[in-house]
């Protein structure tokens, strides 16, 4: 199976890396000096994996034309540019690992929905001062139509993945897994810049649990507006951080709180990674989509806006110096 893999930070690294080395044909699309490390040392993991793997790298992205995947890892604010170069691009199925659900509408408009996969991951890192990529999460990785059902080419895909190493499943409510996971990253995102603990401290503290659960609890009335149920098969039950009480939903975070200290308490969510690099935040397409969403559907959010109003002013003051 031929991947190509667009973005070779944390994620697009460890995803990339685990297909390479389970023998598949990938094909990273990179640039600059992490284009440069990666064609001279390979993928290099350290923490939940530890090993390297060489792996091509195409600096021009017309020098690829056919795949069998197309995986897209860059940051949410690249994402139209990245497609756009990727247009000429033959490839039967495009999935995005990014965070947010804007992501398969924007690989929809240049691929069309046929062609779309949906896709959301619990698996995290960090691209260290060498280039190497320090592998702290590893908890799911599902795959699916967006029309809902197990088609042959999710269930394949899936089935390269775990022989890669990687928890994952072809699931039949895609949209579902995708909504849960996007609630958890706008809490952990909004928690993880305003405090800059990492992810287990801000959890298990009863502050940081008490915002965390409201800020999900009102992403999650967005969700039921439209009728996008969510599920409790991640590392932390959303359904039933949304469903029961708050007190309920408090405990719920703790205790996924409790779980990372235990096996992950280095563990930095990507947006906490940013800003301490001073790089650009993922602001306008998690935050300010569920802002804009919640407006068009009369769904108060006084949390996530009063989080999302905070993150935009320090995005405001951050010099853009991406690598």
């Amino acid at each position: 199976m031929k991947v190509v893999v667009v973005g070779a930070g944390a994620l697009g690294s460890i995803v990339g890396a685990h297909l390479a080395r389970a023998g598949e044909d990938v094909v990273f699309v990179a640039r600059g000096e992490r284009a440069a490390t990666l064609r001279q040392r390979g993928i290099v993991l350290r923490g939940l994996a530890d090993f390297t793997v060489p792996v091509a790298v195409a600096n021009d992205p017309c020098e690829v034309k056919t795949a069998d995947v197309l995986i897209v890892t860059v940051k949410t604010y690249d994402t139209e540019p990245a497609l756009a170069s990727l247009r000429h691009l033959c490839v039967p199925s495009a999935l995005s690992l990014q965070n947010g659900v804007l992501k398969n509408e924007q690989l929809a408009s240049v691929f069309g929905w046929e062609r779309v996969l949906g896709a959301a991951v619990v698996v995290a890192g960090e691209v260290l001062g060498d280039g190497a990529v320090r592998f702290t999460l590893n908890d799911r990785f599902a795959v699916g139509e967006l029309s809902g059902g197990i088609s042959d080419r999710a269930r394949d895909l899936a089935a390269a993945l775990v022989r890669a190493g990687l928890p994952a499943d072809a699931s039949p409510h895609v949209q579902s897994v995708e909504w849960s996971k996007y609630l958890l990253f706008v809490g952990g995102m909004a928690l993880a810049s305003l405090t800059r603990l990492p992810t287990a401290k801000f959890l298990s503290d009863p502050d940081g649990a008490l915002l965390m659960a409201r800020v999900m609890r009102e992403l999650g009335d967005v969700a039921a507006c439209l009728r996008v149920p969510l599920d409790d098969a991640g590392p932390l039950p959303i359904k039933a951080v949304c469903s029961g009480t708050l007190a309920e939903a408090i405990e719920h975070v703790q205790r996924f709180g409790a779980r990372l200290t235990e096996r992950a308490p280095a563990h930095k969510i990507s947006t906490l990674q940013d800003l301490e690099r001073g790089r650009r935040l993922e602001v306008e397409e998690t935050l300010g989509y569920a802002v804009r969403k919640g407006a068009e559907l009369g769904v108060p959010l006084p949390a996530i806006d009063t989080c999302y109003r905070l993150l935009s002013g320090v995005n405001r003051h951050i010099p853009d110096r991406k690598a």
